[in-house]
Formats: C-alpha cells, sequence, structure tokens
C-alpha cells in the first residue's frame, strides 16, 4: 500500500512539472474553466441563500390566510367572518389585517402600508423601511406627504426606519394607525384586508382549510406551505433563466475543453513515446494524464467556487441579483447568511469535474497502446 501511494506522489510530481512546461496553454485553460464554475456556483449559492431568506421570513408567517373573493378577485372580508370562523374547531387565534399598495409619483415606486399589531403609532405617525428612507432621502423625524385617491393630502412624520436585518421584506414597507390607514383609503370599519388564522395543530390545516372553504363559500384560504413553495418556484425558475443565458458560454466551453481534453498536441504524443520508450507501463501513462486532467478541474472548481463563495456573501452578488431578487425602484439590500450545501457542491463538483477528467482517458489509452516509434514519428 507504502508503494502504491509513492508511485502516484511521483506521478504527481512528474504531472506538475509537465503541466508547467506548458504553463501559457493550461493557464488559459484553467482561467476559463475557473470562470464557467465562477458563474454556475454564484448563481446556485444565491439562488439558495434566496430560499433560505424567503425560508426564515415565513417561518414566523400565519398557517393560514382567508381572502374573499368578488368576481374572481381579492376583496375587503367583513369582520363578521371571524365569528363565524370562531365556530371551526382547531383555530387558535384568529384576527384582521389592514394593508394596501401606494403608488407614489414622486420616485414612480409602489409602497406597502399596513397596520401592525405589535407596536402603536398615534394620528400621523409612521415608521419606514429602509428602502423607502435611503431613496426618498428621509430620517427619523422628518415629514413625507402623500395624496390619497380622493385627492387629499396627508402628511406623516417618520417616527422610526425599520432595522436593515429585514430588508428583504421591509424595504418599501409603511407602518401606519388603524385610524389613519382606514382614513386615507377610504376602508369603513369592520372591514379588512384579509383574516389570519394559527391553528392547534399543524397536521389539521388542510382539513381546517376545507371547513373554511365550505362554511365560507365565497373565501379562498391560502396556507403558508403554498406561499413558501410559490417562492421556491419562482426562484427556480429565475435560476432557470440565468442558467439559459449562460447556456452558450457553457457550451463554448464544452467544445473547448472537449477538444482539449481529446485532442493530443504532437509535443504531447511525443512526450508519451518517450515514456513508453523508457519503459513506462500503458497504465502509468494513462494514471499521469488522469492526474493532469484532475489537478486542473478540481483547481478550477475550487477556485471558482471559492471565488463564488465570496462574490455572493461578501459582494452580495452583484452579477446577478437583478436577475435572481427581481427589478425594483425600491431594491432591497441585505447581505445573504453564508450557507453551502453539500448535495449542491457534490451535483456541481460531478458535473464540472468528472466529465473533463474522464475525457482525457480515452485518447490517451489509445496513444499510449501505440508502439513508440509511430507515436514519436
Amino acid at each position: 500500500m507504502k508503494s502504491f501511494f509513492l508511485k502516484q506522489r511521483y506521478l504527481i510530481d512528474f504531472t506538475l512539472s509537465s503541466l508547467l512546461r506548458r504553463s501559457g496553454k493550461n493557464i488559459g485553460l484553467l482561467l476559463v474553466y475557473t470562470l464557467i464554475v465562477f458563474m454556475l456556483a454564484s448563481v446556485m449559492l444565491f439562488t439558495h441563500a434566496l430560499r433560505n431568506e424567503a425560508g426564515h421570513v415565513l417561518a414566523e408567517s400565519p398557517e393560514i390566510i382567508l381572502q374573499r373573493m368578488i368576481a374572481g378577485r381579492h376583496d375587503l372580508i367583513p369582520g363578521g367572518y371571524l365569528e363565524k370562523i370562531g365556530q371551526v374547531r382547531g383555530v387558535m387565534e384568529k384576527h384582521g389585517r389592514l394593508w394596501g399598495y401606494f403608488f407614489d409619483p414622486a420616485i414612480k415606486a409602489n409602497y406597502t402600508l399596513m397596520v401592525p399589531r405589535d407596536r402603536s403609532l398615534g394620528e400621523g405617525e409612521i415608521v419606514v423601511g429602509a428602502g423607502i428612507a435611503r431613496t426618498r432621502g428621509v430620517g427619523i423625524g422628518d415629514i413625507l406627504s402623500f395624496r390619497s385617491a380622493d385627492s387629499r393630502t396627508f402628511s406623516f412624520r417618520v417616527m422610526d426606519i425599520l432595522q436593515s436585518d429585514s430588508e428583504l421584506v421591509s424595504s418599501d414597507l409603511i407602518l401606519l394607525s388603524e385610524a389613519q390607514f382606514r382614513d386615507f383609503f377610504g376602508i369603513p370599519e369592520g372591514f379588512y384586508t384579509d383574516l389570519v388564522l394559527r391553528v392547534r395543530n399543524p397536521k389539521e390545516l388542510r382539513t381546517i382549510a376545507e371547513k373554511l372553504t365550505l362554511k365560507l363559500p365565497d373565501t379562498r384560504p391560502i396556507l403558508r406551505d403554498e406561499i413558501m413553495r410559490t417562492y421556491d418556484s419562482i426562484f427556480s425558475w429565475r435560476q432557470g433563466i440565468v442558467f439559459i443565458l449562460m447556456a452558450g458560454a457553457i457550451l463554448a466551453f464544452v467544445i473547448f475543453a472537449w477538444d482539449k481534453a481529446s485532442g493530443l498536441s504532437a509535443e504531447e504524443r511525443k512526450e508519451i513515446g518517450i515514456l513508453k520508450a523508457i519503459g513506462w507501463e500503458t497504465a502509468d501513462v494513462i494514471r499521469m494524464k488522469f492526474w493532469e486532467g484532475f489537478i486542473i478541474s478540481i483547481s478550477a472548481f475550487l477556485l471558482g467556487y471559492l471565488l463564488a463563495y465570496l462574490h455572493v456573501f461578501y459582494a452580495s452578488a452583484g452579477l446577478f441579483e437583478s436577475v435572481l431578487k427581481g427589478w425594483a425602484v425600491l431594491y432591497p439590500e441585505f447581505q445573504p447568511i453564508p450557507y453551502i450545501d453539500g448535495l449542491q457542491v457534490a451535483t456541481l463538483f460531478f458535473f464540472t469535474v468528472f466529465p473533463y477528467t474522464v475525457a482525457t482517458i480515452i485518447p490517451i489509452w489509445r496513444a499510449a497502446i501505440t508502439d513508440p516509434d509511430t507515436v514519436m514519428r
């Protein structure tokens, strides 16, 4: 066993010296290889980071959201529905929510206005998201004025700015009191945007949703799991778009790498002939060329993945964030939580390292079994 490892060590030493003799060609291949791995790994890491962020954000969201539907569209829901829901077994907590959208012509962006349940705000007081504060250039104590649909002007004083660690969901958010919200949008007392429910047993979610549909046929229950699956589908779709955009570059690299791996230059054939002439066995030549392909591919993989990790988690994936996060005037700024998925790494490794390494075997085997004199000619 010791002699086997020593032999592999000597083969690797010889392979490294052989690579250095053709440094220009191999460095060019390594750079292109690294760039492809970097792009693929960046997209995979950033998409996975967004999925994790969405999962953390939605983890504390209500299990069921109940919306009233009229003519196939979301409409205000009467508060009396809360009493009817109280008759459904398994519902532990329920309340109405008030939220809506407002288009600000000053910056041509949509805001999300919402009435919070965990903090009290007085008349004319608001709390804004970091994206709004950054875009409008306002701070704590400044005044923001909006014009409602009935042409009335409302002035609000900024009392606080939401923390940046929640900016992925709060960048365009404005919190205000219930009285101000109803007055601004003209929503009468006793009506809500939707109702949210928490249940005692998560395993009964679908059963309770079916009961709600039967008891309140003009409503639509939306489960938290359905929202999470929707976000996952959106991120997968956007990841696919980026992969399609990179398909041309990836295909060009595949052709380049295959040509490099499957075709031997005259210098390489001469080298193999000399090795065979001085006593190298066919298996030794194949192992040497295998190590050559493996060293190039594993170096490109490690370097590309490291650069992708730095690009995603320390540079906020500047090359791909507009595609994967979406386009918006109030663009959220957040730092993804560093996370590496073992299956993801293994998949990327298999599709980037394995094909190139294997592609080097067949042409080397053909040259290695040929008579040394013929090869050198």
